[in-house]
């Protein structure tokens, strides 16, 4: 029988019979606790003084290892004082570590490595992966909502769907306006393949002089994200899971049957009275009051939905080798009936050491997800459909709108969409690095590492022969595959440079760094086939004549970047510090003398409490200023944006041949300048940070200055050019984003034993166009979701990105008389009345304005925690206030769509019953143009996540192998306050169309249990 031994498993066999070989004399064993909260501290190191033979503490804060009796010990951790302990022939020793008076001397993680946070000058901010993990949320990003200042965190409730992340607001306008994500020295657009239970740590990069290291792609901030590693010590057992469901929170009332019939019957009336000349309609309900409640589809389509996690770690290691595997379950039911989401993660990482000098590692993540979706038109069918017809009628047949005469506006039954839609979304990605490290010289290091993602996505989508209703049907199936596949891979390679010399610290970096990016798609479409339900995209369209209609066109995205980097660290005294970097990134976005960027940045910082004259004072634990100015750049644009693109065009074709056969032809849709510069972002940042009271109360404040340099994206051109649907791209703008950053936090321990930290964060935003190339000609944009084709958005000089633009609502028309000596001669009563904005006595585009802006001025978080005993308790707030949502439900309707019971309650129905709210005739008149009565505050606070938990004592669990057994309950979104009348103000959205509501994915509440054992 063939026996195959791993790499890592003669190393674990190497080790073993080496330490055992050489063992010493006595083993220590002990633990290592906090001197004033008692508690145990993981990961701290215990060497043997003047070697390099050492282990680190556990899940449980203990050690073990073997020394000569009278060997010392030295036991040093992160933001505490080092302690030397004699062993003395002891074999028990445990130590108590004292909190180190600086906090400054804690370590954060930075571009390339780390750095004692005393030596930052620019704004960074860490958080803790258990910080984030705690919470039932199924990406790690959702997880950081409220936590950092600055940082806006906009959830998208679809079940395995990415939020949008903006730190320090917009900058950008066209591409990619995510940050990036860089995961154990590897670049993502996402980290969608990442368990939020693997994640270590956080640090995200706002300002310059922390994110000009990643040059290229560093425009909208930097997030990196330290996984989860292995430890010295024994294996450790470690399961987490937890069950739950989801509930629809704020859930919208709608027009009940009366109410609804009621309505209907009057937009039949103001139809006739408004087309005078068309024969009379009749009322469609002869009495209202028959349908009482009716249906409420909300009910009827959405659900309580289940969710459930599952994860598996084990760790461990020896002086050689160290390991971490986990294994991850999710399975999340959506809201909406029939949609789920199931995911299952692997994640691996090995560390290997051979020798004082030379170091190996990989890290490996795999996931694969699967998800039936939900149709998108399903939240606007819920909002829309008439509650006066039932979901099934004889027969357990669809009960069809139509048949009560609703016309084509309302000719859709939600249930049958449900059922007959079959779209299946599945994922498969891969994401590796592996590093090699070596020591040389006393004070060089070089590290070189490769990583990548290899990714598989298929979107598959079925429609049937079938008929629900009569709008609802297709007479033929149809199979629609869109096959995504993704081929990305970076390398770097660093060298560094440290030395400490008396009061001088130095650390130089060099580096270089080339990456190549590939994306492939492959589409299909084929009618009259049957259903294979494991079908894929090679094995779905059979063979032979059966399919009247198929596609395959491919596409590929490929771009390369290359890049050299250099930064000097440099601290005197731990007092006064400097941090320079320069960076030059070759990207194919661009080409010729502009395919190359520079991008310096320089940070000084000043720790004040280090200086002599601050020895005596007793206020400050640790004070520091810092300040920063630096260059990145953004390569999210489209690739060699200076090369004209013919564009195929199924609308424009031509006739040749006998017989004669149909060509495709194709158009110029784009002008572009012969030479496009990079976009770059420059700023900088003043901050000040401090503690007082031996540290019970931190503070930290930042004010920065953001702005975007020759930001690139597309804007109308006049027709006459010769393209079609015409837009010029290039460098056409300048933005600016301006604020202030402020955190402030108390943590205190009670004579009782009772323990807490109180954690605020308040960010403050002001985004500005600067200028445009097309001087005050504005942009307009955001129509999607809009009635009648407007568009509701507007970028323009000396205003936000993509604000609220339209009428301003100053009343309502109460009779014709009011109409006639107005200044809208189509108007009639029940209509809006504008403000005739420039006094002309007509309304029409020129008396647009400014209504909102769809980027919030304050973000804002609060974070807490509680222990006592054996229980724990931590509830975070989280919300934002300035901002303007757009609710486009209320117009975007063709007929009898339903209404909102505020609307109806509310509306005008005759003279003198309302000046604020419409008459129900909205859809297709001038009251559904965008104006003020759409646009809403969208300012909220919510409890973003609440948990309790209760941790058995430990000394009954021993028997049963187990080390800590912790029960917990957690909710999440549970309170919401707002005024926006739809389902959630949380609204993303493209640039230029932020903040519109267009039956966004309703917001839902976590409840769930869990537990968490280690063995």
């Amino acid at each position: 029988m063939k026996r195959i031994f791993t790499i890592s498993g003669l190393l674990v066999l190497f080790t073993f019979f080496s330490t055992a070989l050489f063992a010493q004399n006595v083993t220590v064993r002990g633990k290592v606790t906090d001197a004033k909260t008692g508690e145990t501290l993981v990961g701290v190191t215990v060497a043997v003084k003047g070697t390099t033979t050492g282990a680190q503490t556990d899940a449980n804060g203990a050690f073990s290892l073997s020394v000569a009796s009278n060997a010392t010990l030295t036991i040093s951790y992160l933001g505490y004082t080092t302690a030397d302990i004699p062993v003395s022939g002891r074999t028990d020793i445990n130590v108590t570590l004292q909190s180190a008076t600086n906090e400054l001397q804690g370590v954060v993680v930075i571009g390339y490595g780390t750095q004692r946070k005393v030596d930052v000058t620019g704004s960074i901010a860490t958080v803790k992966g258990a910080d984030v993990s705690k919470q039932a949320s199924t990406n790690a990003v959702s997880g950081l909502q409220g936590k950092v200042a600055g940082v806006q965190i906009t959830n998208n409730a679809a079940p395995g769907k990415s939020p949008d992340i903006t730190i320090r607001g917009l900058g950008t306008i066209y591409g990619n306006t995510k940050p990036l994500f860089v995961v154990d020295g590897v670049w993502y657009d996402n980290i969608d393949f990442l368990n939020p239970q693997d994640i270590e740590s956080f640090s995200l990069l706002k300002d310059a002089s922390s994110t000009a290291i990643y040059g290229i792609r560093a425009a909208n901030g930097v997030v990196l994200i330290t996984t989860k590693r292995g430890v010295k010590g024994k294996p450790v057992i470690n399961y987490n899971g937890y069950a739950g469901f989801q509930a629809v929170t704020n859930q919208v009332k709608m027009a009940n049957g009366t109410q609804y019939a009621t309505a209907v019957n009057e937009l039949t009336d103001l139809i006739n009275a408004t087309t005078p000349n068309d024969p009379p309609k009749a009322h469609i309900f002869a009495n209202p009051s028959q349908y009482g409640e009716g249906t409420n589809w909300y009910n009827e389509i959405l659900r309580k939905a289940a969710m459930t996690n599952h994860q598996l770690d084990l760790s461990g290691g020896t002086d050689a080798y160290t390991y971490n595997y986990s294994v991850g379950y999710l399975d999340q039911d959506g809201i909406v009936k029939g949609n789920n989401y199931q995911r299952y993660t692997a994640h691996l990482s090995n560390d290997f050491k051979f020798g004082k000098a030379f170091k190996v590692g990989f890290t490996a993540s795999g996931v694969s997800d699967k998800s039936k979706d939900a149709a998108a038109d399903i939240y606007h069918q819920m909002f829309a459909a008439a509650p006066v017809i039932g979901v099934r009628g004889p027969g357990a047949s669809y009960v069809d709108p139509n048949g009560l005469g609703l016309g084509d506006g309302n000719n859709f039954n939600p249930m049958a969409t449900v059922d007959y839609y079959n779209q299946v979304t599945k994922n498969h990605r891969f994401t590796y690095s592996a590093y090699g490290e070596v020591s040389f010289l006393k004070h060089f290091k070089f590290k070189t590492s490769f990583g990548g993602d290899i990714s598989q996505l298929e979107v598959r989508n079925y429609t049937p022969k079938y008929r629900a209703t009569f709008k609802q049907f297709s007479d033929k199936t149809n199979l629609n595959l869109d096959h995504t596949e993704v081929r990305n891979w970076i390398w770097e390679n660093t060298l560094t440079y440290d030395l400490q010399a008396g009061d001088n610290r130095l650390t130089a970096l060099l580096g270089y760094s080339m990456l190549q990016n590939r994306t492939y798609q492959l589409n299909g479409a084929a009618d009259n086939v049957p259903y294979v339900a494991s079908g894929s995209m090679y094995s779905s369209f059979p063979d032979g004549s059966n399919p009247v209609y198929i596609r395959t066109p491919t596409s590929q995205i490929y771009n390369r970047a290359m890049s050299q980097f250099a930064r000097i660290n440099y601290s005197f005294k731990d007092r006064y510090l400097l941090n320079a970097s320069i960076r030059r990134d070759g990207a194919s976005q661009f080409y010729g003398d502009k395919t190359y960027g520079y991008f310096p940045s320089v940070g000084a910082g000043w720790v004040i409490t280090n200086e002599d004259f601050m020895k005596d004072q007793k206020v400050f634990s640790n004070l520091k200023l810092r300040g920063s100015w630096g260059q990145v750049g953004n390569s999210g644009v489209p690739i060699n944006p200076s090369v004209q693109v013919i564009a195929s065009d199924p609308f424009l074709t031509a006739i040749f041949g006998n017989p004669p056969t149909a060509y495709p032809g194709a158009s110029i849709n784009t002008v572009v300048p012969p030479t496009i510069l990079w976009e770059k972002t420059q700023s900088s940042d003043f901050g000040i940070e401090g503690g007082l009271f031996d540290n019970k109360l931190t503070f930290e404040a930042d004010y920065y200055n953001r702005k975007t340099i020759a930001a690139i994206f597309a804007i109308p051109v006049a027709g006459s050019l010769g393209t079609v649907n015409s837009s010029l791209i290039g460098n056409q703008a300048n933005i600016s984003n301006k604020g202030f950053e402020f955190l402030v936090g108390w943590k205190d321990k009670t004579a009782g034993g009772f323990t807490y930290s109180i954690n605020a964060n308040l960010g403050i935003n002001t985004n500005k166009v600067l200028d445009v190339r097309t001087g005050s000609n504005p942009i307009y944009q955001g129509g999607d979701g809009i009635a009648n084709g407007a568009l509701a958005t507007r970028t323009i000089v000396g205003q936000p990105i993509g604000q609220f633009y339209g009428y301003k609502v100053t009343g309502i028309f109460q009779n014709a008389a009011q109409v006639t000596a107005g200044a809208q001669p189509n108007a009639h009563p029940g209509d809006f009345i504008y403000q005739d904005t420039n006094g002309d006595g007509k309304i029409d585009g020129n008396d647009r304005v400014a209504l909102g802006s769809p980027l919030p001025k304050y973000t804002f978080g609060l974070n807490t925690s509680f222990t006592y005993k054996s229980f724990d308790l931590a509830l975070d707030f989280q919300g934002v206030a300035d901002v303007s949502v757009y609710n486009a439900n209320l117009a975007y309707r063709f007929g009898n769509e339903n209404f909102t019971q505020d609307f109806f309650l509310n509306r005008w129905h005759g003279e003198g019953t309302s000046n604020t709210y419409p008459s129900v005739n909205l859809g297709t008149t001038d009251n559904a143009k965008p104006n003020s009565f759409y646009v809403e505050s969208g300012s909220y606070i919510r409890l973003r996540n609440a948990q309790l938990g209760y941790t058995l004592p430990s000394e009954p669990l021993k028997r049963f192998g187990i080390s800590k057994l912790r029960f917990y309950a957690n909710a999440q979104n549970a309170i919401n306050i707002f005024g926006y009348k739809g389902f959630s103000p949380e609204i993303g959205g493209a640039v230029g169309g932020r903040g519109i509501d267009a039956n966004v994915y309703p917001l839902y509440a976590i409840y769930n249990f869990g537990v968490n054992v280690t063995f």
